[in-house]
């Protein structure tokens, strides 16, 4: 596909300040840094052409939240090139961690530098529509059996890009591979579809069980009903009522290839304290859960 006739994302909001101030050592667990494309040049074969969201603003945007820590997933503008990120982490050692992707060919001393430089995941996708993967430059997930020994040595925990109603399907080769799994986006269902569909119930059940983890983050990309997504609010309060020692947050900025509105950062954390009413679950949720998950010191 030419440059030209890749669709390009329009820029992040302006973030407004949460209502709540957040607790010391909270952290936003999913969000994307991209470019500045000078330096870090966007694959050619990408789904997307991101604004550059380079690690100043991103860093912006976390202290305009509050969050001390936060959690680099690498985007697939950028292909199977990590460079992006892993340079934020070595600037920002101590705040940041990050999720990388790998081909099958990546070798184990690369992952364990990775590791030192603050990796603690390998994302892969599995996410279809129309029988394709949906977002090229994303790795499959049948490379993880490559990796897991590894990952496994390293503590690392799969995160998986996926939309739930393939996840009963996927379950036995999830368990398989023996690590701890991480589903993007509360599941990335329609919104419209309910919380009782069995690919979301099958979600509800490994979060519950414990070997598998959810992010409540992507409210905009399960419901257009932009700035409130009602219709989301389910499966959050499902999720945190299924186990909230398996749950994190992240507020998935800058937000790339959003279907509808572009959100407000501001607004998304404003949402996840209005459906967590309970303190100690937001407080377990926003700092105990991920620096268990992504090994921050307590």
């Amino acid at each position: 596909m030419a440059a030209s006739d890749i669709p390009a994302c329009l820029p992040p909001r302006p973030v407004t300040p949460p209502k709540q101030k957040l607790p010391a050592k909270a952290c936003d667990t999913h969000a994307h840094v991209f470019g500045p494309a000078m330096r870090f040049p966007y694959a050619a074969d990408r789904s997307y052409t991101p604004p550059d969201a380079p690690l100043q603003k991103y860093l912006g945007m976390l202290d305009v939240l509050g969050f001390a820590r936060g959690v680099l997933v690498q985007g697939s503008a950028h292909g199977r090139d990590n460079s992006a990120m892993l340079d934020a982490l070595q600037r920002e050692p101590a705040r940041l961690r990050g999720v990388a992707v790998a081909d099958a060919d990546v070798s184990p001393g690369t992952l364990r530098q990775w590791h030192v430089l603050g990796v603690r995941a390998l994302r892969f996708n599995h996410f279809f529509r129309g029988g394709q993967l949906h977002y090229r430059g994303g790795i499959p997930l049948d490379v993880a059996a490559t990796h897991a020994a590894v990952m496994a040595e390293l503590g690392w925990h799969l995160q998986l890009w996926i939309d739930v109603k393939d996840l009963p399907a996927t379950i036995p080769t999830l368990k398989k591979l023996g690590l701890s799994v991480v589903v993007d986006h509360m599941g990335r269902t329609d919104a419209r579809a309910g919380i009782n569909t069995e690919g979301f119930q099958s979600l509800l059940r490994a979060v519950e069980e414990g070997w598998c983890w959810a992010k409540l983050s992507g409210a905009h990309r399960l419901s257009l009903q932009a700035p409130d997504y009602p219709d989301a609010r389910p499966f959050h309060e499902a999720l945190v009522a299924a186990n909230s020692e398996r749950l994190v947050w992240g507020g998935d900025w800058p937000h790339p290839r959003v279907e509808g509105e572009m959100p407000d950062a501001g607004r998304l954390l404003d949402l996840f304290h209005e459906w967590t009413p309970d303190a100690a679950t937001r407080h377990r949720i926003l700092v105990d859960n991920p620096a268990k998950l992504y090994g921050f010191p307590n």
